[in-house]
């Protein structure tokens, strides 16, 4: 099972007993927080969207189409692949919460790997 996280959420609250594994996805490590905070979890900066497209989209709405287009593609070769391959086994072992410091959900690469994830299960 799959539940998703978001800014104030994940990054500040406490885990919850129901989160299961706690997988923080985003490229950059949020500021003022330590590698072992447990309100983080595991990182797995290779699952995000490069610097590039992420500079690129600019969370801009008219561009999320394109956006998780080119995300789709940067997540089928490489790391971005074994990345993705590394989050769809902790979704089946368990319960994962994806967590993000980005605010806007349904317009994220969160939106993009949740549709992933949810598709392969």
């Amino acid at each position: 099972m799959l539940v998703a996280a978001s800014g104030s959420r994940a990054s500040y609250d406490a885990p919850d007993p129901d989160d299961g594994q706690r997988v923080f996805v985003d490229r950059l490590w949020p500021r003022g927080f330590h590698k072992d905070d447990p309100r983080v979890g595991r990182w797995l900066p290779k699952v995000a969207a490069s610097t590039e497209l992420r500079k690129w989209y600019s969370h801009d709405a008219a561009r999320f189409d394109e956006f998780a287009a080119r995300y789709e593609a940067e997540l089928a070769t490489g790391e971005g692949a074994e990345a993705l391959a590394e989050l769809r086994d902790m979704v089946r072992a368990g319960r994962v919460t994806l967590v993000t410091a980005t605010r806007g959900l349904e317009l994220s690469h969160v939106a993009v790997l949740v549709r992933l994830l949810a598709s392969a299960a």
